[in-house]
Parts: C-alpha cells; sequence; structure tokens
C-alpha cells in the first residue's frame, strides 16, 4: 500500500505568511503540520512509499526538511505548477500523479495541510477491514460552517448515501476532511472521472462521482480537526495543542514581557516590555513596548510600540507607532 500526501496549494489566505513557505511547514506545538502526518505514515509497515505531491516553487523547501527529518518513505512528486493560476486543481494533479508515478497499488490520500486528531493506523485498519473507498468524516456541529466543505449524509453500517460538495443547504454537519482511502482500481477511474469534463479542482467532486457508481463508506471520528488554510485556522490549530500554555523556546529572550496563553516564541525571538497572547512569533522576530493578539510575526519581523490585533506581519518587516489590523 502506498500513500500520496497532497501539498501543491500555494496559501494564498495565509500571505504573507506562506508566500515563501509551505503552510504545511507552520509549526504546531513541537512539530509542524505536515510532520503530523508523515510521522504516522513512517510507523506504518503497511506504507510502503509516501509520495508527496507538492509544485515547483516549493519543491527544493520540501528537498531540504525530507534530507533534515531524515524520513525513510517519502518522495517528492512534483507538479509541473511554479503560480497558483497555473494549478490543474486537486483531482487534476493527483491523476497526473498516478501516472507519473505508475501506481497500481491501493493508496492512503491524506491532504497535508491536514491536523486530524486520529491516528493514521486507525484509519488504514478501517480501510483493510473495508476494503472498499473510504474517507474520514467530522461533525462540524455548523450548518453554515457544513457549507464550506463536503457533506455526507451516512446510513447504516457507515454506509454514505448521498455526499454534496459545498452545498448551499446541507443535509448534515458531517463532513469530509480529505483524508481518503482508495484502491487501486478507483484509481483508475480518475482518468475517467476526468475525461467526462468533470470539476477537477477539490477531491469532493470525485467522491460525488463515486458515490453514484459505488459503495464509499464514511470513518467517523470525534476529537479534532483542523483545515489549517486561514490565519484564524492555524491559530485555532496551535491553541488546541498548548492546551492553554504558552511556549517559549529556551533560544528566546524575554525581558520585562508577559507571554499569556496559547502563545508560541520561537528560537531567537526577543520579545521586551510586551504582551503576547494567542500569537506565534517566529524565529528572530522582535516585538517590543506592545500587545500581540492573535497575530503571526514571521521571521525577522519587528514590531515596535504598537498594539497589534489578528494581524499578520510579513518576513523581515518593521512595523511601529500605530495600530495595525489585518
Amino acid at each position: 500500500m502506498d500513500a500520496i500526501v497532497l501539498a501543491g496549494g500555494y496559501a494564498t489566505r495565509l500571505w504573507p505568511i506562506t508566500v515563501d513557505r509551505p503552510k504545511m511547514f507552520l509549526p504546531v506545538g513541537d512539530t509542524t503540520v505536515i510532520d503530523d502526518v508523515l510521522t504516522d505514515l513512517e510507523a506504518d509497515d503497511r506504507i510502503e512509499t509516501v509520495y508527496i505531491s507538492t509544485n515547483e516553487r516549493f519543491a527544493d523547501a520540501f528537498e531540504a526538511h525530507l534530507h533534515r527529518e531524515d524520513y525513510d518513505k517519502p518522495e517528492l512528486s512534483i507538479e509541473d505548477t511554479s503560480d497558483e493560476d497555473e494549478k490543474f486543481g486537486v483531482i487534476g494533479a493527483l491523476a497526473q500523479l498516478v501516472e507519473r508515478e505508475g501506481l497500481e497499488d491501493d493508496t492512503i490520500i491524506v491532504a497535508g495541510d491536514n491536523l486530524i486528531s486520529f491516528e493514521m493506523s486507525d484509519f488504514i485498519d478501517y480501510f483493510e477491514d473495508r476494503h472498499r473507498p473510504i474517507l474520514a468524516a467530522y461533525d462540524v456541529a455548523s450548518t453554515e460552517r457544513a457549507t464550506s466543505y463536503g457533506v455526507l449524509d451516512v446510513g447504516d453500517d457507515h454506509e454514505i448515501r448521498n455526499f454534496q460538495e459545498k452545498p448551499d443547504d446541507p443535509p448534515s454537519t458531517l463532513v469530509s476532511v480529505a483524508c481518503y482511502g482508495f484502491r487501486a482500481s478507483d484509481l483508475a477511474s480518475l482518468d475517467t472521472y476526468l475525461a467526462g469534463e468533470n470539476n477537477p479542482d477539490e477531491p469532493g467532486w470525485f467522491v460525488q462521482w463515486l458515490v453514484e457508481r459505488d459503495r464509499v463508506d464514511a470513518f467517523t471520528f470525534d476529537g479534532a480537526w483542523f483545515d489549517i488554510g486561514t490565519p484564524e485556522s492555524y491559530l485555532e490549530a496551535v491553541a488546541w495543542r498548548l492546551e492553554g500554555e504558552s511556549y517559549v523556546h529556551s533560544g528566546a529572550t524575554i525581558d520585562d514581557a508577559t507571554i499569556g496563553a496559547n502563545a508560541y516564541v520561537m528560537d531567537g525571538a526577543h520579545i521586551a516590555d510586551a504582551t503576547v497572547r494567542e500569537s506565534v512569533v517566529f524565529p528572530d522576530a522582535t516585538v517590543s513596548g506592545c500587545t500581540l493578539t492573535a497575530s503571526i510575526v514571521d521571521t525577522g519581523a519587528e514590531v515596535h510600540e504598537m498594539d497589534v490585533d489578528s494581524a499578520l506581519i510579513g518576513p523581515e518587516q518593521t512595523v511601529d507607532g500605530a495600530s495595525i489590523d489585518r
């Protein structure tokens, strides 16, 4: 069995933090978003190769990251794009990867920007037991929020009776979380799906098409799930991992400062005469004479003598002297 980690997005909603950094490398506690997934897949003996699907712009960054972390299973599979406007859509890119790598085995597919509380081994157990296409599903407990995702109607024995991608009127609040188990025959159906001029963008459109032709089952779970695509969802994921505590790297400097709940301060950061809460401060950034709330301050940036709320401060950027809101 193989695995594919989808990591080809450009994360424009997180710019400038992710202009030159894959959002999958954003730190969450003592790891990164994608390493949470890769560590699980590395540990499972049933997974032979983990293909990381990314783009040309971020290929070198992924190469360096994989070398640094010393994984055995991951291999990069690079799609021929370097800009958001060039993307093929997730299903289009997935079909190209299957052809490019010659995949002929059952495959686990998971989005690299998903932070999921269940163990991947449990998901693989479920897939092996059912041996039919499956997807992970989570109850977001909000009809409004459900409209942004693929929504499931589940019957007896977890069979998906109906699947609608981003419906205006969701039949439930149970949504797909971009973690799938596909048989080799399901992967072979990607070409048939695309040849019918179906939507190539989101995996949910392929699932909706598949549900109409075959049985697909839901792997439902409790706990937590974060789709890290916005500053708010990223900071929520950090807060979940920190559990109301703060984290200050031993290499950070704290002078007459208060580090509040769910604040993450990295190596080399300098915090002076300031309060930082519910925020992430990257290496070698400086925050002084201010209150920083629900914000992200990137590497080498400086924030002086101002109150900052819900802001994204880009790398090496300096702001001071007045209030700034994102």
